[in-house]
């Protein structure tokens, strides 16, 4: 074999090995997405979320959250309704996500009687003063970023994720560390100009009804100092909820009869 055809052969299996590993970052990823956001044909949970300034001051929410797929690892929608406190109570948020644009978010404000369209742009901003993003209820889609394996361990695989269109965030790339066990994502790590500034962890979770399922998370404004604990009570899966509750009617009527005692 003369040396042109040698070079050509490792051309071809080194192409061969990068194809195969991106196939397998992409393989993780998306089971990961299926874990974190699509366990079961739909599911139902009541959330209590503490809300720690930079200064110490804390907030205290609680809702209930309804979730239905349409197709998993694509179109699902989201309701979450809040009970307390009073200066929040009856806010409802509503997603109706997809993956080949942007999904639709509304948002109602009794207090106001306003339906308010959260727009694209808005996507990343503070969920009802939390340091969640709007985007972080319902997931961000895959489909926006390419991937890079890092790392593996015993337990987990580290993988870097870099927007296609770094103009439309405020992060230049984030990490991912998924536990192999469950594929969920235990940690994620977001940079801003090579600075870690945000991250977002779960730090309990639990098997329930053959899902893993995540109890407590937390997200950390690491430029502030503030921070979200959020935790969910009795989930539950595969109760057959309607797709008429995920419509704009329910923004101004949401299922009381349906939240989680």
């Amino acid at each position: 074999m003369n040396k042109l055809m040698v070079t050509l052969v490792a051309m071809v299996f080194s192409a061969s090995a990068l194809a195969n590993e991106q196939n397998k970052v992409e393989q993780i990823v998306a089971q990961a997405y299926q874990a974190f956001y699509y366990a079961g044909d739909d599911g139902q949970t009541k959330a209590r979320m503490l809300i720690v300034d930079n200064s110490g001051n804390k907030q205290l929410r609680q809702f209930n959250i309804f979730r239905k797929d349409k197709l998993d690892g694509g179109a699902q929608d989201y309701l979450v309704v809040f009970e307390k406190p009073t200066d929040v109570k009856d806010t409802v948020f509503l997603v109706n996500k997809k993956v080949a644009s942007e999904d639709n978010r509304w948002l109602y404000l009794p207090g106001l009687d306003l339906t308010k369209r959260i727009s694209a742009s808005d996507k990343r901003t503070s969920f009802v003063g939390s340091h969640y993003f709007y985007e972080d209820i319902s997931g961000r889609n895959i489909e926006l970023d390419t991937f890079e394996f890092l790392e593996e361990s015993a337990d987990t695989y580290t993988i870097k994720a870099i927007p296609k269109d770094p103009s439309s965030v405020e992060f230049d790339h984030y990490q991912i560390i998924i536990a192999k066990t469950t594929k969920l994502p235990m940690l994620m790590q977001y940079f801003k100009k090579g600075k870690l500034y945000r991250q977002a962890e779960i730090l309990e979770s639990e098997i329930i009804d053959t899902y893993p399922t995540v109890l407590k998370s937390k997200v950390t404004d690491l430029e502030s100092g503030g921070y979200t604990l959020v935790q969910f009570r009795k989930p539950s899966y595969d109760l057959g909820l309607e797709n008429l509750l995920f419509t704009e009617r329910s923004l101004r009527n949401p299922p009381k009869t349906l939240f989680t005692k």
